[in-house]
Formats: structure tokens, sequence, C-alpha cells
């Protein structure tokens, strides 16, 4: 069979490129914006891509067109594949029909640490010997790709709310019908699709009616809007994971530096391995991705030690280089919630070193203002911070940074910003560039200008 995606370069799309590629079809697809390191890697597995949204590419006449949520109705090429009478389905529904239809789905859902916690699980079942299949919002080191087909019955998905295709508007995760779920945390989000956290939970109650009752929830038993979740009904089995002590699962750190964790599972047995991130974030994501290996059969003290072998994931808290002592880092946090949380790890990890903040704020519902109120304070324990000004920001956004004073620079230029940066930093500086986006790679612009006019 011929499929045809239509936004294919997104880290999604593009995993279920991949995952359509791997069963025998053939793939081509098309984006707005094609480049690497996702062109890259589609056009290595013998896909070709048509760069752009125009109508003709279809005269290729597919049997099938995949449509990425990106897409909606007056882009030529949606236009086109509905006057014409395609066949078309959303990227969920096909992997729900292709892929996931006969595969223990172990889904990881929540506002934070879904891309996390799904890479330290498909790591310690793949360290296990099991060879799951994933599906992934982000690119584990280990595996180096952001989706496989596998060869097992179990298969790890990151479970997103977001909305499905322009036709389907349930959260994307309504079509994957896990039978073990892990909830990390649960926060308003998406401000664009849903008006309130009553609709977010709204769906989320969806996904807890799928789980079988001889299935597994694994959830954080420190989130309130986690706790209402569980009383709007629940049918299945659920085990809570925290790092206090009123939980199922208890995860700690063993020394001031995090470079130990200790596990207690709910029977009270207890391991511990060694530890190559930071921040309480990861100890929970790390807690409950233990949680859910265990609950599919991988042992306990197993699935503990393969985390000390856990290489990270691309773009969340990654160090992409060192140049004159200042370390420079790409991450993905784009909510208040994870902004605060990355600078507190970083901050805790090295201790004495100046914590710098590059952000260039991108989502929808940071554009909305919904994040004003929240935002000055998830950056007020950074040192220094440069923040890139989109035009399109909405109204207030200045304003609702003024508390930051003098430590605040803010640029409506990525050459300016980084010039700037690049005056300012000094040796021993953790500097954190966050982004859902490119950034306009201000990153790896600064990176090469440290290398010029630092290095020795």
């Amino acid at each position: 069979m011929h499929i045809h995606i239509l936004g294919i370069c997104g880290t999604f799309m593009g995993g279920v490129a991949a995952l359509a590629r791997a069963t025998g079809h053939k793939v081509t697809g098309c984006d707005r914006n094609v480049y690497p390191p996702m062109s890259t890697q589609l056009k290595e597995l013998g896909i070709d891509i048509h760069e752009g949204v125009d109508a003709d590419q279809l005269k290729i006449d597919p049997d099938c067109v995949v449509v990425g949520n990106v897409m909606s109705r007056g882009v030529d090429v949606v236009e086109a594949m509905l006057k014409n009478d395609h066949r078309y389905t959303s990227g969920p529904q096909w992997l729900a029909e292709n892929v996931l239809y006969d595969r223990h789905v172990i889904a990881i859902a929540g506002t934070h640490g879904k891309t996390t916690t799904a890479s330290m699980l498909a790591w310690i079942l793949e360290d296990a010997g099991l060879e799951p299949g994933f599906l992934i919002g982000g690119i584990p080191a280990n595996f180096g790709m952001s989706a496989r087909f596998g060869k097992s019955r179990f298969f790890v998905v990151e479970a997103d709310e977001y909305d499905t295709a322009f036709f389907d508007k349930r959260a994307k995760f309504v079509h994957y019908r896990p039978r073990t779920l892990v909830l990390n945390n649960l926060e308003f989000d998406h401000a664009d699709i849903y008006k309130d956290m009553d609709a977010i939970l709204w769906q989320f109650h969806q996904l807890m009616r799928m789980v079988p009752s001889d299935g597994e929830i694994i959830v954080n038993g420190g989130d309130e809007n986690l706790t209402r979740l569980i009383d709007m009904g629940c049918w299945t089995p659920v085990q809570t994971f925290g790092t206090g002590d009123d939980t199922d699962w208890v995860a700690r750190f063993g020394d001031k530096v995090e470079r130990h964790i200790g596990i207690r599972s709910p029977s009270g047995a207890a391991a511990e391995t060694r530890w190559g991130m930071g921040g309480i974030h990861n100890l929970e994501n790390a807690l409950a991705a233990v949680a859910a290996a265990v609950s599919v059969g991988v042992t306990f003290e197993r699935a503990v030690e393969a985390l000390s072998r856990f290489e990270g994931v691309r773009r969340r808290m990654e160090r992409t280089a060192t140049v004159a002592d200042i370390a420079i880092y790409d991450d993905f946090a784009h909510h208040p919630t994870a902004i605060y949380k990355t600078i507190a790890a970083i901050r805790h990890r090295y201790p004495g070193h100046r914590v710098i903040v590059a952000m260039e704020p991108r989502s929808n519902t940071m554009k909305l203002g919904v994040h004003n109120d929240a935002l000055a304070d998830s950056l007020k324990e950074a040192d220094l911070i440069w923040m890139y000004r989109p035009d399109d920001m909405g109204d207030g956004f200045d304003a609702s940074l003024e508390s930051l004073g003098g430590k605040l620079s803010l640029h409506a230029d990525y050459d300016q910003l980084v010039n700037d940066m690049s005056k300012k930093v000094l040796g021993g500086d953790q500097v954190i560039f966050m982004s859902n986006g490119g950034f306009g790679s201000a990153r790896q612009t600064l990176t090469a200008l440290l290398q010029r006019t630092r290095s020795t």
C-alpha cells in the first residue's frame, strides 16, 4: 500500500512514517518545513518528502492519505484530498489500526515528562531483552530513533492529549487503548484546544475508560488533578508513585549531588543504582518507568539497574557542548512548571555555578498569554535570562516579565540575542536554551561564536 503523510516532518508523524515503512508500505509525505534531523532520518528509510502543501502532489494517487494535526481546512493539499475523494485517516487512527491493535500498549500520559518516561521505559524493556516497539516524541539516546516496530508484543507510546486532526478533535491518546497507563502529572495546557482544566480532565477520563480491568494504572500520588481524575471513575487497579512515604512506589536520591537513586517497591523491596540525570521530576519519571516495567514482568532489580545505563533524551536537558568551561544545554521546556524544574535541577546539580537561561516562547498557550502570571516566577531562580520575543506575543507579555528586573534581556532578533549573550557568559556558567522549536539556531550560533572567541 502507498501511504502519503501530510505533515511528515513532525516527530509524531515522522514516527508513524517510520513504522509504516517498517511494516512494508511505500511511504511518501510532505511538510511546509523540511529540515534535519527528521528529514535526514526519513530519507535514510527511503521515504521521499515533498516540500510544500500544494495540491499537485496528490497526482501520485496514494492508496491512503494520513493527515497530521498541523493540517487544516483551506490548505491546498487538504482541499484536494477532500475534493477528489482520497481515502484518508489521522496519524493516531492509522497507528491504532495498523500497529497497536494486537499489542500490549503501555501509554505514557500527562502534561510533563512523557518523552523522558517513555524513553526510560523503552530502554528498561530493551535492557531486559524484551525488544519493545515504541513511538516517542523525542529521540532516546540509547536507540537513536523516535520510533521502532519492535519484535515483542509490548509497545510503548507517548500519549499526547493534543487534538487528533482537523476532522477529529478528540485527544490523540483515545485511539491507543492502553493496557498499562502511566499518568505523570496534569496541569492546564494547550489553551488553543481546551478552554479550562475541566475540559482536559474530561479527555483524560475518556482515556481511563479504555484501560481494561486486568490492566494497570500507575499514577503520581502527589498530583491533585490526577486525584480528581481518578475520582471521576476508574475501573482498573491503581498503583501510586512519588518521593514521599505515602505512595506504593517511592524513590529517593542517595546523595546530595543526585548521582545515586534508591527505589522501594510496593512489597517493601529496595534497590539502588547509579544515576546520570538530575532533578526531582526526572526521579519521578524514572520511578514511573520502573513501576510500568515491573507491571509487565521485568524483575524489580533488573528494572532499577537498567537506569544506570540510560543515556537520556535529545533536547531534554541535553548537554550539547562545553566551550571554555561554559556548559551549553538544549531543553524542550516551554511550560512554567517545566521551566522552573529544569532550572532547579541544574542549580542543585552544579552548586556555586551561575544558571543562564535563553528562552523562546513558541507554544500557542504561551502566545495566548495563559502563562503570563506564572512565567516570571518560573524564571526567577536563573541568574541571567535572555528572552526572544516573537512578534505575535499577546498583550501583557512584556509587562508580565517586569519583576525579573535587570537579570532579563529581551530581544526580537536571534543574532542580537546571541551576540549579547556571548559578551556576558563566563567560565563555569550552565547555559540552557529552552524552546519547543528551533530557536533560530541560536544555541548552535552561540556555541560556534564561543569556539571562535573563547577556545584556547
